[in-house]
């Protein structure tokens, strides 16, 4: 093992941690977005859109995560749509992952006891004040574990984006084989990056468990 070259390249892959890090958090706060409104659909009265919900959480979930960047990033240019690799990025991971955690979101609020329901409505509250004052709040705190899956599931597959030349951790790896020749030094080091990152999500994860989940 070329330890003095793992040295050298070392700050190399730390900028692209941290763009790995960036990357992954922004693609999650629009994976959230996109679930809240997908989960809302879903339960919605209207057939209309439980029909967009689910048109949307098949898409999504029946197809390669790899195959929506590329149709993003290179079929987009096609109808007038140019991003950047970055942008491209987040919206292709956001948009993936909101649609498993558009399921996650929607098992929590549907784990929540009827008879809580029930118990809201026979007290005279509305069908919009049940959700966020009684159902909401329990299934937020179910919600955790499943979306802290969803999360590092996100960060592993951050990765994809190397293949549309997003300058993260797999892509500074593959660069620096090229140029090196000992792609076991590169990869144990974008390796160890992933898992600082990732070890830094479960340890979030497991503290907000801690704190609010409940069994």
């Amino acid at each position: 093992m070329d330890v003095e070259l793992m040295i050298r390249v070392f700050p190399y892959f730390a900028e692209a941690a941290w763009t790995t890090v960036q990357i992954s958090v922004l693609a999650l706060a629009l994976g959230l977005v996109m679930a809240a409104l997908g989960s809302a659909a879903r339960l919605s009265r209207w057939a209309g859109l439980r029909f967009l919900g689910t048109a949307y959480v098949s898409l999504f979930r029946g197809t390669p995560c790899l195959i929506q960047l590329f149709v993003l990033y290179f079929g987009g240019p096609q109808i007038g749509i140019n991003l950047d690799p970055f942008v491209a990025g987040v919206i292709g991971l956001g948009v993936n992952i909101g649609a498993y955690m558009t399921e996650s979101i929607r098992g929590a609020i549907l784990a929540v006891a009827r008879g809580q329901v029930e118990a809201a409505r026979s007290l005279g509250i509305g069908r919009r004040q049940t959700m966020t004052h009684v159902v909401l709040p329990q299934a937020a705190r179910l919600m955790i574990r499943p979306l802290g899956v969803n999360a590092v599931a996100l960060i592993k597959g951050s990765a994809l984006v190397s293949a549309i030349s997003l300058v993260e951790l797999t892509y500074t790896a593959q660069r620096y084989i090229g140029s090196t020749y000992k792609p076991f030094e590169m990869f144990a080091i974008a390796a160890l990056f992933y898992m600082v990152v990732i070890y830094g999500a479960l340890r979030l994860i497991a503290w907000l468990d801690r704190r609010y989940a409940i069994d």
